[in-house]
Formats: structure tokens, sequence, C-alpha cells
């Protein structure tokens, strides 16, 4: 398997890959772009299955620190529900654009509790342009710093927890629930449409009334503010796992180089080894570079095409990276880690800093 540098300022575009049409004929005339009903039925009933499950586990266990475990299961169920909505912001479940958008908004805003608008105008920047600077909003400056330049402008509180983010990438992620709460409704509150807001803003306040309420109404006020701690955690730290591996530690895009759509997407992602298991627990960004290629692709068929989308890349030397979870996850660690070298003090020792002392 190849793997792509963290770093490539520029690099040189293959004229045969501009033949991206090709590829997705192959692609088309095999049938994997066809819905997959039978199968986001069967994933849909198993996720209300669990949500009702977690609902009569809370009922039962009543004024009980086993509710903790509850918490748990729900974050993962909830990580899974947003999984549905990110796929139904792709327009992978229906045939109709109106429907996927109906389903989206109501899995993300109902039951999860985050702006749907507010992801889809996020997601689109990204897929348009993977990995560039200036353009990707998943590299923008946050607490984490993804490139060189960020790190450098970092101070105070921030400047500390960049010198060391590699290290902080999994601790951080617990608060990245909340974040992306508070990210998404305060982008639909400033940014967002009126239609929008009238949309998207009560379906949220529903969600938490009713969730919160539940929590304050059955529970001690003590153990209802853990749960919720653990339920954001789990949330937090699934999402962000299972997003991270994708294209952290991949090549970088400057904003005057161009390339063409398939080096653009194939030099970027990166995916994950595990075949239907790791596609379950990932809800299905282990095919990352087939996900990118073919953003309105159903689950069930990304398995296929990474066979056609592999021997392609092979073909017309495209490198195509592959890694385990465990692996993609030192790459990632390693990459925030040596970016986050440029916060140092110029008088420090690097590898002083690198270790976090």
């Amino acid at each position: 398997m190849t793997h792509s540098p963290a770093a490539a300022p520029r690099y040189p575009s293959n004229p045969i890959t501009h033949r991206f049409t090709e590829l997705a004929a192959t692609v088309r005339e095999t049938g994997l772009l066809r819905r997959a009903y039978g199968f986001y039925s069967g994933y849909g009933a198993a996720l209300v299955l669990a949500l009702g499950g977690v609902i009569t586990g809370f009922i039962l266990l009543g004024d009980s620190w086993l509710q903790l475990l509850m918490a748990a299961a729900l974050g993962i169920v909830l990580t899974q529900v947003a999984f549905l909505g990110h796929e139904a912001s792709h327009r992978t479940v229906f045939t109709s654009g109106p429907a996927n958008d109906r389903l989206g908004r109501i899995l993300s805003a109902a039951v999860v509790g985050i702006s749907h608008q507010w992801w889809m105008t996020k997601h689109s920047r990204h897929h348009a342009n993977p990995n560039k600077r200036g353009a990707d909003p998943d590299i923008e400056k946050d607490t984490i710093s993804f490139l060189e330049e960020d790190a450098r402008e970092a101070r105070g509180l921030i400047r500390w927890i960049t010198q060391r983010q590699g290290w902080l990438f999994f601790p951080l992620l617990t608060f990245e629930g909340l974040n992306l709460h508070y990210r998404s409704v305060a982008s639909l509150v400033t940014q967002g449409s009126r239609k929008q807001r009238w949309t998207e803003l009560p379906m949220i306040a529903a969600h938490f009334v009713i969730y919160l309420g539940a929590l304050f109404w059955v529970l001690p006020v003590g153990l209802a503010f853990a749960f919720l701690g653990v339920q954001m955690a789990v949330f937090g730290v699934y999402m962000g796992a299972s997003f991270a591996p994708n294209h952290k530690g991949m090549m970088i895009v400057d904003p005057d180089v161009k390339l063409d759509f398939l080096s653009k997407q194939v030099l970027t992602s990166r995916n994950i080894r595990g075949g239907w298991a790791m596609s379950i627990l990932t809800g299905g960004l282990n095919y990352q570079i087939e996900h990118h290629l073919f953003p309105n692709m159903a689950r069930p068929h990304l398995g296929r095409a990474r066979e056609i989308v592999r021997e392609y890349c092979a073909a017309h030397d495209v490198p195509y990276t592959e890694t385990s979870l465990v692996e993609s996850y030192s790459i990632v660690i390693a990459y925030l880690n040596r970016v986050g070298l440029a916060a140092r003090d110029p008088f420090d020792c690097p590898e002083r800093v690198a270790m976090g002392r």
C-alpha cells in the first residue's frame, strides 16, 4: 500500500487521470449508482430499535449510576443516526433530492440536535476542495491547528495545546460533541436564511427540550449532568474518531495548485481496511476515496467500487492510500504533532516540545 505524504506543495497532475469519465462510466455500467432501499430500510429499523432500547433502559434503571452505560449507548446511537444523516445529505438514500433533504433534516436537527443546513454547507465545501488551503473548512484554524501557519499564530492556552495537539487529540474530542452543537446553531442563527432558521431551530429546540427535560425529570441533578457529559463525550469521540482518519495527514494542496478531479480526491483521502464491519462502525467513511469520487453512492456499493477504483488508480499511477484503523490514528497523531511544532518557541528543543515537556 502507498502512503501519501502529510504535505506536498505540488503534485504533478497526470493528464490521463483527466479521463475520470472512463472510471465513472465503468462504475455506472456495473450498477453501483443504484439506490439501496433494502439496506437503508433495515439500517433505519435497527437504529429505531436501538434508540428504543436505550430509552427503555433509561426508564427502567431510574436513579442509578448504571445510567452512564445508557448515556454511552445513546452517544453511539446518535452518532450512527448522524452517519445516516450524512448519507442523506449526499442524497444516497432516496432518488428524490427533496426526500433526502427532509430525511437529513429530521435526523440531524430533530434527532441529533445539529443543523442540517450548516452541515450541508460546510461539508459541500470540503468535498469540493479537500485539504486545500483557504478552501476546505475542515482544515481551518480551531482549537487544533491542521496547518503550520495556523500553529505559528497560536497564543496563550491554545499555543500550549497546539504544541501537544497530537497527544491531546483524542482527549479534546470529548468536547467535540458540544462544539458541533454550538457551532451549528450559531451558524444557523447568524448565517442561515429566514426559512432555514424557522425550519430547523424549532426542531433543534424540541430535541433539547425533550432530551434535557427527560434527564432532569427522571434523574437527580448531579446524575443528569453526568449522563449528559458522558453522552456528549462519547458522541464527540466517536464522530471525531470516524472522520479524522479520512484526510488528516494526507496531502495538503496549496491555493494555486490545480489538480484534476481524480487526483484531487484520491491524493487527499485515505481508506481504512476492515470491510463490512468497519463500514458499519464508521458509517461507510472507511471507503473515503470512493465516497469522494462518488458522493451519492449508497454505502453497500462502496466496497465493490473500491476494487474498481484501486485497479484504475494502479493502471494510471495514481497513489491509492489504505491503512488499518490503528495505523491511521498513528499517522494523524504524528501529523498533528509535527504541525504543532510550528507553535514552539524557537529556542525550545524540538524533541522536548514533541514529547510534551
